[in-house]
């Protein structure tokens, strides 16, 4: 038995959650079960907790800073817990990782400039291209026959020199689909990136989740050259469950790649991070390690029985356990439904709120992510309701 009970459920209805509060704003059928954004249902670090109270009880909360001690503990977290060597002036902050590749997107490109992602990806990626007048050049990911993806080095190379592509937004490990890039594919990749002088933006955001008989490798950290070429998207907020913070650690080694994000953050008028967000940042990075050691035990154990009970009872949904993140991307192809055929079916009639595979791109069409960050009674629920839709016979 642990310290931490992640197996009870706590009520987050009613507290302007997004996950669950924005159902009923939607129109959503009353009951609907929600396992689509990505956060988790787990109570934080209590360190942490405890932390923002001691702050709260100065009662001025005015324009603030990090000190020495915050640089202390986030240098520290990346040496310990993924070999990396970082300094404190490769550091800078935003309100989160989309914001951040935002700012990279209109820092290091042109209107009109390629930007390349590989899909089914997080959706936000396309989102920042777009909205900043930049194109989006897909190289899809493939899939395998045991359901594993992989990159397509070939067709990456080939758009990357006829589209003239100026950045690539790396995803690692990758959301939705749940690959840990290994060192060699991340090598390749890289190789191409340095020999026509691509920019990387690397989220990894979801790197302190990657499972057994699998190893996050930081991108910056493989070659000098990749680092002198990346901005590397990082943040405490999956890791501990702190979105509503709003703060994410960005880092670049290469001087003039770092000015040129941060000068495009200037234009915006952000400039001191979010108070809270700081303190719960050094707070999670110097005490959260026990607690994260106990999590990840639960989530994997959440990982391996979600498919267990899939192939016992609905063996018609195909799931590969992920080698990272607790984000399952479950295959309904079988039931040869269209992509909004299938939303409303696990809407209407299983009454589940997934996030719908074209979400990610056209190569997400039968697919659905469903988030497993949550107590299992509660992810038994949904896979009952599930069961009883989508079922053998």
């Amino acid at each position: 038995m642990g310290n931490y009970q992640f197996d009870a459920f706590v009520e987050r209805r009613n507290t302007d959650c997004i996950k669950f509060d924005l159902a009923a704003r939607r129109g959503l059928p009353e009951g609907t079960l929600s396992y689509w954004v990505a956060d988790m249902d787990f109570e934080t670090v209590p360190e942490i907790a405890e932390a923002i109270r001691d702050r709260t009880r100065h009662n001025i909360y005015g324009y603030s800073m990090t000190g020495d001690g915050y640089y202390d503990a986030v240098i520290g977290w990346m040496r310990k817990r993924h070999g990396w060597e970082t300094k404190k002036e490769w550091y800078f902050y935003t309100p989160g990782v989309v914001f951040a590749i935002g700012m990279a997107v209109r820092a290091l490109t042109e209107e009109g400039d390629s930007v390349l992602i590989q899909r089914p990806v997080y959706y936000p990626f396309g989102m920042m291209i777009e909205k900043n007048g930049r194109r989006i050049v897909n190289s899809p990911l493939i899939q395998a026959e045991d359901g594993r993806y992989h990159m397509d080095f070939e067709d990456f190379e080939r758009k990357v020199v006829s589209e003239h592509v100026k950045l690539f937004i790396l995803c690692n490990p990758h959301n939705p689909v749940g690959r840990v890039w290994t060192k060699e594919e991340l090598l390749r990749v890289g190789e191409i990136c340095v020999r026509h002088g691509v920019f990387v933006v690397s989220d990894e955001i979801h790197a302190d989740f990657v499972w057994s008989g699998h190893h996050h490798e930081v991108f910056a950290a493989l070659k000098p050259e990749f680092a002198d070429l990346t901005v590397t998207c990082t943040a405490p907020s999956k890791t501990f469950n702190l979105a509503g913070l709003q703060l994410s650690n960005i880092i670049a080694s290469n001087r003039e790649l770092r000015e040129r994000v941060k000068q495009e953050i200037d234009k915006t008028g952000y400039d001191e991070p979010n108070l809270f967000g700081s303190i719960a940042c050094e707070a999670a990075y110097r005490y959260g390690e026990t607690w994260l050691e106990e999590l990840r035990e639960y989530l994997e154990g959440n990982l391996t029985w979600f498919g267990e009970y899939l192939e016992e009872n609905i063996p018609r949904i195909w799931y590969r356990k992920p080698e990272g993140t607790y984000l399952a991307w479950l295959d309904f192809r079988e039931y040869g439904l269209t992509g909004e055929s299938l939303d409303q079916k696990i809407l209407n009639e299983a009454g589940l709120w997934l996030d719908g595979g074209t979400m990610f791109g056209e190569e997400g069409e039968g697919f659905q992510r469903f988030n497993l960050a949550a107590s299992r009674p509660y992810l038994e629920k949904g896979l009952k309701q599930l069961r009883k839709v989508f079922g053998r016979g």
